[in-house]
């Protein structure tokens, strides 16, 4: 079970409850009535509570569950345990996180504003909008309905918010425009000045960047994670992406809508991203690389060009990912052949 320190719980649910919940059906003979206390993993899982399968791997381990209650595949409903109730539905995974979630739902702060805030007469704020401890809201500032701003968080000048944001503590937002329902993380810096110099043999001389970062709604951005703003033109990031933890993107950069861009990734700049494009962990992209719709970058990848719509890309040089399998064997062959002659 959740940590009762840090997470809210509500009390047990029935089943029918919780099939309603996930949008799953109750397979026969399943008690609608049953209550389940908390979700717990397959194998944590007692008589009380719920869990899922969504990886054959592990089909012996539910097999072996004690678990009070399972969210499966269609497949896999012959497999239960006998006196084990059964969900069925189709993302065991996704009803699962709904189920969760029901269960120990987001706390969200009150929307108080904390006499230690700092906020400039000129700034307009929302109604219903929660400022914590040391937050600075500096002039013209523009914060929508429903927003959560965390402890010495620092709003620059002109910076506007759109209705529902949750901002976390730390952070700093500049040279902004934010769309509405959008998540920034703790330390985040958002429309910092891009990294962009003039160089010669008499030295360097730094590029004003006069341009903005334009975030659309509902997107997430985590911990740590630096948008800078643009050079003369915007710096966009498209409606539902997902950013995850140390995340680095650059001036110019355009990401699409509903991108993933996992921790550690970086996006030189002026580079472009289509919709729903993936990169994994510790991806780079060059400056001026153009990654089409719905492309994915395997992990550590580095994007030295384009990469084509629906493309799946691997290794350094990053290239179609079945190019690098080749070569990756190639190269251990190649590494056995000659570990064999040095013997």
């Amino acid at each position: 079970m959740a940590d009762p320190r840090f997470f809210l719980t509500t009390p047990p649910k029935t089943l029918a409850e919780l099939a309603g919940i996930a949008e799953a059906k109750l397979a026969d003979g399943t008690n609608p009535d049953q209550l389940i206390a908390d979700v717990a993993t397959l194998e944590t899982a007692g008589p009380e509570h719920i869990a899922f399968i969504a990886n054959r791997r592990y089909v012996r381990a539910f097999t072996e569950s004690k678990a009070g209650a399972f969210l499966v595949e269609p497949t896999l409903v012959e497999r239960a345990p006998a006196g084990m109730a059964v969900l069925v539905c189709d993302k065991p995974r996704r009803a699962f996180a709904r189920i969760a979630a029901a269960f120990h739902p987001e706390e969200t702060p009150e929307a108080t504003i904390h006499p230690t805030a700092l906020i400039d007469p000129s700034a307009r704020i929302g109604r219903d909008v929660g400022i914590e401890a040391h937050v600075v809201i500096a002039a013209n500032v523009s914060i929508g309905d429903g927003c959560r701003i965390g402890a010495n968080t620092v709003i620059e000048r002109g910076v506007e918010l759109g209705a529902g944001c949750v901002i976390g503590n730390n952070a700093t937002l500049s040279y902004c425009l934010i769309g509405a329902r959008v998540q920034i993380a703790s330390g985040a810096v958002i429309g910092n000045t891009g990294f962009g110099y003039d160089l010669d043999a008499s030295g360097r001389t730094k590029v004003p960047h006069l341009g903005r970062v334009i975030i659309e709604d509902d997107v997430e951005i985590g911990a740590n994670t630096t948008i800078d703003r643009g050079s003369g033109p915007d710096t966009v990031i498209g409606r539902g992406t997902v950013i995850d933890n140390l995340v680095m993107i650059a001036h110019n950069v355009r990401i699409g809508r509903g991108c993933i861009l996992v921790a550690q990734a970086g996006v030189a700049g002026s580079s472009i991203l289509g919709d729903y494009v993936t990169l994994a962990g510790q991806v780079g992209v060059a400056n001026h690389s153009t990654i089409g719709d719905r492309a994915v970058i395997a992990g550590k990848s580095g994007v030295l060009s384009h990469v084509p719509a629906g493309a799946v890309y691997a290794g350094y040089p990053a290239m179609p990912i079945r190019e690098w399998r080749r070569l990756v064997g190639q190269q251990r062959l190649a590494y056995k052949g000659k570990g064999s002659k040095d013997e």
